[in-house]
This record gives C-alpha cells, sequence and structure tokens, in this order.
C-alpha cells in the first residue's frame, strides 16, 4: 500500500530547526517565561494519545497544558514521555492482523467502505471533554486488493486519525486551549506466514493555549509536536516481543509562550532515533541547539554520553 506523504511533518520540522537558531535571541536568559516553558517538553497536548504517534501515551494529562515556573526540563529520558511501548519492545504476542506489534485492535462499528477510495470511514467519536475523533482506515491483502474489514488475508492496514476541539482545565483557572492533531501510518506484514512488520508514517499535533498563569500574569502559548516514522522493521518471534531491527524515528517538540505584553520566548527539541540490527538504537537530541548522542535498549534505557 502507498502511505500518503506527510508533508506537516516535515514542515514541522523545518519550524523547530528555524526555532532552535533563533532561540538564543529570543529572550534573556534566565527569564521567568523560559522558567514558565521548563516543563513543556514532559507531556504532550490533550488529545495526541488518541493519533497513531511514538509518544507515550502516559503524556497526554487529558486537559489545557499550564505553564509551570517550577516545572522542570527532564534531561534524563526522551520528550514528551519517552517511546511508545511497542517501539520499545513492549507489545503483545501473537501472529495475525489482530495480534503482536501494531496488530489491528480496533472495533469497527457502523463504518462505510467505499468501492471508489478504498477506505473505510467510521462516524466521529466525541470524548468526555469534548473533542472530536475522526478516523478512516485503508485494508489490503498480500495483492494489494482492498477489503471492506480486515480478516485472515489482511496484510497491510493504513489508519488515519484527526482529533480536534477546544479543552479546558479542570481547576477553573480559565485556561483554555485550542487543539489539532493527525496522524496517517501503514503497517505491513501481517499476513499469515510475514516473518516481520513494517511501519511507516507520521503524525503531528498543536496547542494554542490562552489563561493566566500561578501568578495571574496574562499568557498565550502554543505547543508543537511531531514525529516521523520510516522503515521500521520488527521481526516477529514466538513467544516474546522483540525490538526494532531497522528504521529512523524523527520526532521534534516546540514550545512558546507570552507573558503579558512581552517579547515571546521559544524553546524546541528535537530527537532521531536510528535502530540497528543488534537490540540497540542511537538517540542523537538536540536541546535549544545544543547535541547530545545516546544509546537506547531494553535492558539498559536511554544511556548518553
Amino acid at each position: 500500500m502507498k502511505v500518503t506523504p506527510f508533508r506537516a511533518v516535515t514542515a514541522a520540522l523545518v519550524v523547530v530547526a528555524v526555532a532552535a537558531c533563533a532561540d538564543s535571541t529570543s529572550s534573556t536568559s534566565p527569564s521567568l517565561a523560559s522558567q514558565e516553558l521548563s516543563g513543556a517538553f514532559l507531556s504532550t497536548p490533550a488529545g495526541f494519545s488518541s493519533t497513531d504517534n511514538t509518544f507515550a501515551p502516559s503524556s497526554d494529562v487529558g486537559q489545557a497544558w499550564m505553564p509551570d515556573r517550577n516545572g522542570h526540563d527532564d534531561d534524563a529520558h526522551m520528550m514528551g514521555g519517552g517511546l511508545r511501548p511497542e517501539f520499545f519492545g513492549g507489545v503483545g504476542f501473537g501472529r495475525g492482523w489482530d495480534h503482536g506489534p501494531f496488530g489491528f485492535a480496533i472495533l469497527l462499528t457502523s463504518c462505510t467502505f467505499s468501492s471508489t477510495t478504498g477506505r473505510v470511514s467510521c462516524p466521529d467519536v466525541t470524548t468526555r471533554r469534548g473533542l472530536t475523533i475522526s478516523r478512516s482506515f485503508a485494508f489490503t491483502d498480500a495483492a494489494g486488493a482492498a477489503q471492506a474489514a480486515p480478516n485472515a488475508s489482511t496484510n497491510s492496514i493504513n489508519e488515519q486519525v484527526a482529533v480536534s476541539g477546544t479543552i479546558t482545565r479542570d481547576d477553573d483557572d480559565g485556561v483554555t486551549s485550542k487543539i489539532a492533531h493527525k496522524s496517517d501510518r501503514t503497517v505491513a506484514g501481517l499476513a499469515p506466514g510475514s516473518t516481520q512488520r513494517t511501519v511507516d508514517g507520521g503524525s503531528k499535533g498543536t496547542e494554542e493555549t490562552t489563561g493566566k498563569t500561578e501568578d495571574g500574569v496574562s499568557f498565550t502559548a502554543s505547543r508543537l509536536v511531531a514525529d516521523t516514522v520510516k522503515g521500521l522493521v520488527i521481526p516477529l518471534q514466538e513467544g516474546r516481543p522483540t525490538f526494532p531491527t531497522a528504521g529512523t524515528i524523527s520526532r521534534v517538540m516546540q514550545a512558546t509562550i507570552t507573558l503579558g505584553g512581552n517579547a515571546p520566548v521559544t524553546r524546541s527539541r528535537s530527537e532521531v532515533v536510528t535502530f540497528n540490527s543488534n537490540g540497540t538504537a542511537t538517540v542523537v537530541i538536540n536541546k535549544n541547539g545544543t547535541t547530545k548522542n545516546c544509546t537506547l535498549s531494553v535492558a539498559a534505557g536511554l544511556k548518553c554520553a
């Protein structure tokens, strides 16, 4: 199956790269604004966990982001809560389209197949927080023929997700975020007899927030999160999950805050994960223009020089 180009993620990489270069001139450091942004990379925007992305689902706190002058930027771990378990060997056992790494576990109800587009579109879902989730799928067999639903002959599944809406914090402080997320991912190698699965795709999320800080200062803030997965290969082995043996993951996050009438302050970070055939991955982390080289493995976790 041909993967839909994820141009938005490429554009996000360019935006963050430019911001990293400009960061040193955007504000006087240290500053109150910088302190308020210090924890911005520990979580992802509300609703982002509903997309297909590489960030830990627990990093989606489920409500509007609040600047925190007492927050901290965790240098010992990857941003956004780290990697999702399925990118780190933490996936279920088994084979077939509904089991194993990146198996299809979504229950399809009231969905409609279009023979013209070859896609299955499902009704929008509204969460209890008022966010709208839209999903569509394309199922194909090993010969590339479109299917109305997955079955034992399904070899490839493409899922496209969009999440949108406005969300307000529970503590009644008037902090409100408008969010817009999307993802596009294809998983192949689902057919019986496959020895490995491949994953390609990307995601992008944006969050625009207004409100007042804990000190009562009016602020506007924005956060961007994006990733791209290329050529990820996961072998299928009986009785245990496996670490990817090839492919790359590129991830970016950017946060900007404007306090009162002051100039905006921007901070950014990027991560490039390259998987090796020996059960390890190299990780290059760029934080506001400073690069750090690390190694990732299931046994040792993230280790940086």
